[in-house]
């Protein structure tokens, strides 16, 4: 008897056991069961534009859904309180809401809403009730930002410049779209700019009592503001006493030729614009000091490049004087914020493949790194000085919002909106490498390896080349060109920031500028010969490479100079510089690149010119392009595909006859996503 009692407890326990050992296996079986999909990333809730509280006690922020059936997407408005426990919808509307600014008293949010049918500025008490607009502007209106006292909103419009008040506005408006005729008719540059025509608008610079009422046209005139190209997210701001407002502005007669932004102070009281800035390069970003006594800003040195180094600027409202604060410095200094007791500036800055945040101290011009090896966007600095809030991203991890404790070093995660489909996803984290490439300089790499990796495994390599060209692969989690996407079908993701890449220092990015195939080239080449000798679990016979803008250039590039890769992808790539030049808007750039225009360097534009190199063209290419893509117009694509078809290359155009330099819309991103999978899989098969 006691032995079958015996028996029964043994047989009890390896029940309970097995029940024990199941569930806590649950969470392992609930983990990251497959790689990133389409339907994944699409589904992926986009955070952005983080603003603090007045008290520091809550950050609104913006949400961003895509609807891959309904072709589109939108915004709403959300709350969290600091320590990430309350987290509310704050706006509901089937209609895109965004752009969210605290009142100072804390009580109210003015945001931006195309609710009404157009975009204006609403507002919202925050204790209760219904959100109401605040403008009615004819032609929009957009960017809205408070007066430190409370009483005026400051906007931008983009209205016809001859137009004095609202009422000619909107007549012009209406005439305009009841017109059968469509014609568009220049006389000057820029005529039209990335994605849109530039037609008779400007955008000015509005005020409006807070309540709302009449606005009022605060730089009437032919000139835009914010400028209509290399300006910042920040390029307008009330003074601490709202008497006036620093704006910036690009006055020279051809915009299409000049990167001379410059800042401006306008007086609210009498709308007098007077010019604060003497540098012929571009200024922008103008913060004022808390109490009032200094702007900071960013400038640029040399006139006519776009990709200078930003030195962070003081101007001394007292004196009308200014000093460069990172003059020894050799990085670009990116987003800008005062400390409130105005001892101290943060300020972002690209390095070395991730965002760092930094502190200089007025005092001792002193510069340390706060926040090291992580990639930030948009930040703010609580009232009490002790902590930052921050967007955070990383190759696996889409944008959340972060808060740092500057005293205790403590990094912690506000926001988890995605936290349910990352369950469910696996991705690798980023891995770096240096190499020796063109003139023996050091370059830096990063690999990123596929879901459910196998060490003792081949895999196949996609080689991604940036665009800019003066950008960098960061550790981020970029929503087009996601390495994520690339990585999971089974190969493994390789991007190199080669010369003329940013946050390695200004010299390295220069040398990009007349050289477009030289050391970018030698630099793709010497890496790819790196990581095949150092990573064994490559297969160094299946190599494909994809890139975008300059990176497509790239692409075009390599296939007139090698065939060391089976297929090749190239998207909005340059394919003709001659031609590029009279077809493309910002000139500037073209002649800073090829030092000159076609007429006075015509030896730079054909030496560096992929049309140049067609006869030797051999690898399949895959080419995309939309059609309202000014930036690098569409023919550039056709040109380019129609030779691989004249040189009876394996080659494949898609087209897109509603997108721009960038493929937006969900379902077309679908498609773009479908068909490079298929190419790379065509020709990247296991052998």
């Amino acid at each position: 008897m006691k032995q079958i009692r015996l028996c029964i407890r043994i047989i009890l326990l390896s029940i309970i056991l097995f029940i024990i050992s199941f569930f806590l296996a649950l969470p392992r079986l609930s983990a990251a069961t497959h790689s990133l999909t389409y339907d994944d990333l699409i589904k992926i809730k986009r955070i952005s534009d983080p603003q603090l509280s007045p008290d520091g006690k809550t950050i609104a922020f913006v949400i961003t859904e895509m609807n891959k059936e309904e072709n589109s997407s939108n915004s709403d408005i959300w709350l969290l309180s600091i320590d990430g426990n309350s987290l509310r919808r704050l706006t509901t509307s089937p209609q895109a809401d965004f752009r969210p600014r605290w009142s100072p008293s804390g009580k109210k949010i003015a945001f931006i809403s195309t609710r009404s049918g157009s975009s204006q500025i609403w507002m919202i008490n925050l204790t209760g009730g219904e959100a109401y607009p605040i403008t009615d502007a004819p032609t929009g209106a957009g960017g809205v930002i408070w007066s430190p006292d409370g009483k005026h909103l400051a906007y931008i419009s983009d209205v016809y410049p001859d137009c004095p008040d609202e009422d000619c506005n909107k007549k012009r408006e209406q005439e305009k779209k009841k017109s059968k005729i469509k014609a568009k008719i220049f006389d000057g540059l820029l005529f039209r700019h990335w994605n849109h025509w530039r037609d008779e608008k400007r955008s000015h610079l509005f005020i409006v009592p807070a309540e709302g009422g009449k606005s009022k046209d605060l730089t009437p005139g032919i000139y835009d503001c914010p400028p209509i190209s290399l300006g910042s997210a920040h390029d307008y701001t009330f003074s601490p006493d709202s008497q006036e407002i620093c704006l910036v502005m690009n006055k020279d007669p051809v915009v299409a030729t000049s990167t001379n932004n410059d800042l401006f102070i306008v007086s609210l009281k009498d709308k007098e614009i007077k010019l604060i800035t003497q540098n012929k390069a571009n200024d922008n970003s103008p913060h004022y000091s808390p109490d009032g006594r200094f702007i900071a800003y960013r400038a640029m040195a040399r006139p006519g490049f776009e990709a200078d180094k930003y030195s962070l600027i003081l101007y001394d409202r007292k004196y009308g004087r200014s000093v460069n604060l990172t003059r020894d410095f050799d990085r670009s200094i990116g987003n800008i914020t005062w400390t409130p007791d105005g001892k101290h500036i943060y300020f972002s800055c690209p390095e070395m493949g991730f965002r760092p945040i930094y502190r200089i101290s007025l005092a001792n011009r002193g510069i340390e790194k706060v926040v090291d090896k992580m990639t930030t966007g948009s930040f703010a600095v609580s009232p009490d000085g002790e902590n930052i809030i921050f967007t955070k991203e990383a190759i696996n991890q889409p944008t959340e919002i972060f808060g740092y404790n500057i005293k205790n070093e403590d990094l912690k995660q506000i926001t988890e909106v995605n936290k349910k489909i990352l369950a469910e996803v696996e991705m690798n984290p980023l891995e770096e490498f240096w190499f020796k490439g063109a003139g023996a300089d050091k370059v830096h790499g990063l690999i990123l390896k596929p879901p459910s990796f196998d060490p003792e495994k081949k895999y196949a390599l996609v080689m991604l080349i940036h665009g800019g060209p003066q950008g960098a692969w960061e550790d981020e989690f970029h929503y087009r060109w996601n390495a994520q996407m690339f990585a999971s079908p089974g190969y493994v993701v390789v991007m190199i920031n080669f010369h003329g890449s940013t946050g390695y220092g200004q010299r390295f990015t220069d040398s990009i500028s007349g050289d477009w195939g030289g050391k970018p080239y030698i630099d793709l080449m010497l890496g790819l010969n790196f990581v095949l000798s150092k990573y064994d679990f490559i297969n160094p016979n299946l190599k494909g490479a994809a890139g975008a803008s300059y990176g497509g250039y790239m692409i075009n590039w390599i296939a007139g100079h090698t065939d060391t890769y089976r297929c090749l992808i190239s998207h909005a790539g340059v394919f003709d510089l001659r031609s590029m030049y009279a077809s493309t808007e910002e000139l500037w750039f073209p002649e800073w690149e090829f030092k000159g225009t076609p007429w006075t360097s015509p030896r730079q534009y054909e030496k560096f010119s992929p049309s140049s190199f067609v006869q030797n063209f051999k690898t399949p290419c895959l080419v995309i392009h939309g059609q309202y893509d000014f930036r690098v117009p569409v023919t550039q694509g056709f040109q380019m595909y129609t030779s691989l078809q004249r040189m009876g290359v394996p080659s494949k155009l898609v087209y897109f006859p509603d997108e721009t330099h960038f493929i937006s819309k969900p379902q077309n991103a679908e498609l773009w996503w479908k068909i490079v999978h298929e190419w790379l899989a065509k020709y990247l098969k296991a052998e």
